[in-house]
């Protein structure tokens, strides 16, 4: 309200409650944005007062700027900050697609299975607020994500699939695609128990599996792609890749650092 100028809270309700029919209407619960969060304010002789209050997210920021009064200098100012770091967003977005199309498989590797263990981080977390608390809580919640994905497998079936040992974990095992598709899973399922309040273990169990049996349907029936199951299992785990490209980067630093022989050699004379 301050860095909008505005000096009445009516007026400045009056943008908080259009942004929030808009974040409605954009298929997002106002409630996961806008936040109610009444505070007390000290009045004479020690007295305190309630008084409404919000806490806004990024989103809700964005929306109540684009609902302001368009009267005022500093909400249009507003509106094209919003734009501009929009377009920003547009352009890094666009340099990141174009420095992915540049790596190799096993480059794409990497970051898959770097972004995918974030994400399980977070899933975990979003887990546990639905009572998914111990280490087989967890497992019996992942084992629904894989089934759903992976037409009924569980993580140990993946496992004895690719002939990997009880110490492999089947995620170190899987190209840029197949990890991509369990990326999309965990995200999504982080979304679905966050969106949907849910804070029953079983619940989250059949979120989970929902998730990965829709994006199992969106793979193959939407995409016509090939089922996770029948992707190939690269030769070499993510640790080994990890070690080969890591000596390949000492390599050329060892190079660079180090200087020809044969350049100081002088150019052999005419008999």
């Amino acid at each position: 309200m301050a860095a909008l100028e505005y000096t009445e809270w009516r007026n400045f309700k009056k943008a908080i409650d259009s942004a929030m029919t808009a974040c409605e209407a954009s298929g997002y619960a106002a409630s996961d944005h806008f936040v109610e969060a009444n505070k007390m304010i000290p009045l004479g002789k020690g007295a305190q007062r309630r008084v409404e209050d919000w806490h806004l997210s990024r989103y809700a920021c964005y929306l109540t700027v684009y609902n302001g009064n368009m009267d005022e200098p500093v909400v249009a100012l507003g509106q094209t900050y919003f734009a501009v770091q929009t377009r920003r967003m547009e352009l890094a977005d666009a340099a990141r697609t174009d420095a992915l199309a540049g790596l190799d498989e096993t480059q794409r590797r990497l970051i898959a299975r770097e972004q995918l263990a974030q994400q399980n981080a977070t899933l975990a977390s979003a887990a546990q607020g639905a009572g998914v608390v111990t280490s087989r809580d967890f497992a019996i919640f992942q084992d629904h994500g894989y089934r759903g994905l992976y037409n009924g497998e569980r993580a140990r079936d993946i496992a004895a699939r690719k002939g990997l040992t009880r110490s492999q974990h089947i995620l170190d095992h899987m190209g840029s695609e197949e990890l991509a598709a369990n990326l999309f899973r965990a995200t999504q399922a982080e979304a679905k128990i966050t969106r949907e309040g849910i804070t029953a273990k079983d619940a989250a169990n059949r979120a989970h599996h929902d998730v990965g049996a829709a994006v199992r349907g969106f793979i193959i029936d939407t995409l016509g792609g090939t089922p996770p199951e029948q992707l190939p299992t690269p030769a070499e785990s993510i640790a080994q890749a990890q070690a080969r490209e890591r000596r390949a980067l000492e390599h050329e630093r060892a190079n660079e650092r180090q200087p020809s022989l044969f350049a100081a050699l002088p150019e052999p004379r005419e008999p």
